[in-house]
């Protein structure tokens, strides 16, 4: 089957939420992602989002991030009243706290605020946070006992962790409700401050590196794709709509049929 390929919020995070479906539509991407600055969203915000979203008939896979922190409001709340106006899918959600315990108790309360809109919460972990493997966000998942939960992978994050496609394969996929990708080189950056400009800057574009990007697909069949490609180069394509063009290019070519 044909997947849904979506343009994750972090490659444009210089579009305003209410053009984000806007360069999807004149760019060819049938779903994009929308980010969520707490300090900024107003409920004008979601309504327009929503009639932007309705205009271009544009599906809001993901809205993006709940992270709760040791020193400031997640705006959590305020997010998924957002989520739901917007009819988002998923909710992200990860965490800088550094006891697992309260970050569970904090997912699950997001998962139970969430539910009633049909939204699914995704658990994404990422080596420069204190939640930083596979198996963590896994047992965050299952401990949290939330029917509407689940893991994201994005696949920089897969390998740059220590993890691998072998892992994955050991779960069930139905814990999997989409997958983040991109491209890099297959060695790892040295130390914190490499992974974090990595992560930000330095991510390639999906064949464009030696991420095992296929066989991931593999084993996470038929569920939707966000191309998460936060990099240096696309920003430098000034025009919001060329840069996603370009960025489409690659995923059709490498992941469309996959």
């Amino acid at each position: 089957m044909s997947r849904l390929l979506s343009l994750a919020a972090g490659v444009q995070l210089d579009v305003a939420p209410v053009d984000m479906a806007t360069v999807a539509f004149q760019s060819g991407w049938p779903a994009v992602g929308i980010w969520f600055d707490g300090k900024t969203w107003t409920d004008a915000t979601s309504r327009e989002v929503r009639q932007r979203l309705d205009d271009t008939g544009i599906i809001p896979l993901d809205i993006e991030p709940i992270i709760p922190s040791e020193d400031g409001n997640d705006f959590a709340e305020q997010l998924i009243e957002a989520a739901a106006v917007i009819g988002a899918r998923h909710i992200l959600f990860t965490s800088r706290l550094k006891d697992q315990a309260r970050t569970t108790d904090r997912y699950r309360e997001v998962c139970a605020m969430a539910q009633p809109h049909g939204i699914t919460v995704v658990c994404e972990f990422l080596p420069i946070f204190p939640l930083n493997t596979l198996s963590m966000a896994t047992e965050i998942v299952r401990s949290s006992d939330a029917s509407n939960g689940g893991v994201l992978i994005d696949n920089l994050h897969l390998s740059r962790s220590g993890a691998s496609v072998e892992d994955v394969r050991t779960m069930p996929t139905g814990l999997f409700p989409y997958l983040q990708i991109c491209d890099a080189p297959a060695q790892r950056p040295a130390d914190f401050g490499g992974l974090l400009d990595e992560a930000l800057n330095g991510r390639l574009c999906p064949g464009e590196g030696s991420l095992p990007i296929a066989e991931l697909l593999q084993a996470v069949p038929n569920v939707p794709l966000s191309f998460e490609v936060r990099s240096k180069f696309l920003r430098d394509i000034s025009d919001p709509v060329d840069r996603a063009k370009h960025l489409l290019k690659f995923a059709q070519q490498t992941c469309g049929d996959l």
